[in-house]
């Protein structure tokens, strides 16, 4: 079979609350690490998320 282009991937916050999203991205055209900003609920403001993988 061959491997989905969509992945699966968390982002988690940078101001360390221990909040994440859970969201999808392109492997194929998206190579490197995906950075967003955010609402972060427990801090309460806008912050980065930074990718990491789903264990």
């Amino acid at each position: 079979m061959a491997k989905p282009t969509t992945i699966k991937i968390k982002l988690v916050s940078t101001a360390d609350t221990g909040f994440y999203y859970v969201t999808k991205k392109n492997a194929r055209t998206m190579t490197e690490k995906m950075v967003k900003r955010k609402y972060d609920p427990v801090a309460r403001k806008h912050v980065d998320f930074k990718e990491t993988k789903i264990k």
